[in-house]
């Protein structure tokens, strides 16, 4: 799963990325965590013919998809990750795969490798961000919610996949990544179906992402400094595992509502 990452990119950074006009300035974000406003880049409504507009845009939505056909979301789950292999077949997510799909700009994202239950291990948390650096784009669906008296809210959740060699002796799920060449083809529900874009719905190449082991100080979502990055010692333990297994094969959220 995802359940926490960072955008740490500059504003100019995501319009030459994105393609898009304009977007609102913000601080550097390192430690994002669900219920929480995320920025995401979306289709533009149509242009007129001849203009000269970027068919891309960004806005701010709540990490964690309400349906639309929820009446009540204090007691719906809040669904910040969706399957990429069963969203299609899900009432949760099926009309937003078909009509709403959308990118995630991150630097990086954080998962953490859980001992079995009874252990006495602790968990060891990483920053898997891109080898190369720069900005991630992980897939996601969007949904507007429309409570009785009118007012909307937008939310969105990210989409998962198997995780790759890289990632498999952290956690078995991954985001899953948009390459900037299949930007406008994920976006693009007017003429591309679910099942025309299912093949971007894989695991990153192998060599895409490193992960830095880093402190449990990202668990608390009230640390928001760049020291979450840190590299530190991982846990002897999970090297151990993790090389075996490679042979062998919160509190304290935001709420927009």
């Amino acid at each position: 799963m995802c359940g926490r990452f960072a955008l740490t990119a500059s504003p100019e950074e995501l319009l030459e990325l994105f393609g898009l006009l304009k977007v609102e300035d913000f601080p550097a974000r390192f430690n994002i965590a669900p219920s929480q406003p995320i920025l995401i880049i979306v289709a533009s409504e149509r242009a007129e013919p001849g203009s000269n507009l970027p068919d891309r845009k960004a806005m701010l939505v709540r990490w964690g998809l309400t349906p639309g056909w929820v009446k009540d979301p204090r007691s719906f789950p809040l669904l910040i990750n969706a399957r990429a292999e069963t969203a299609t077949e899900k009432a949760a997510f099926r009309a937003s795969m078909r009509h709403r799909r959308i990118l995630v700009p991150a630097s990086g994202f954080y998962e953490w490798h859980r001992p079995p239950k009874g252990s006495r291990e602790a968990s060891q948390a990483y920053w898997v961000r891109p080898k190369n650096g720069g900005i991630v784009a992980f897939a996601g669906l969007m949904e507007t919610w429309s409570s009785a008296d009118g007012s909307e809210v937008d939310t969105a959740a990210v989409l998962t996949t198997g995780a790759n060699k890289t990632i498999r002796h952290i956690h078995d799920r991954m985001p899953v990544v948009i390459p900037p060449e299949e930007f406008t083809r994920w976006l693009d529900c007017r003429t591309q179906e679910p099942r025309d874009v299912a093949d971007l719905l894989a695991p990153a190449p192998e060599d895409y992402f490193e992960a830095v082991p880093v402190s449990d100080k990202v668990n608390k979502v009230a640390n928001t400094g760049p020291d979450l990055q840190d590299e530190v010692a991982p846990i002897a333990s999970i090297l151990t595992k993790g090389a075996s297994a490679d042979r062998e094969k919160d509190d304290g959220q935001l709420t927009l509502f």
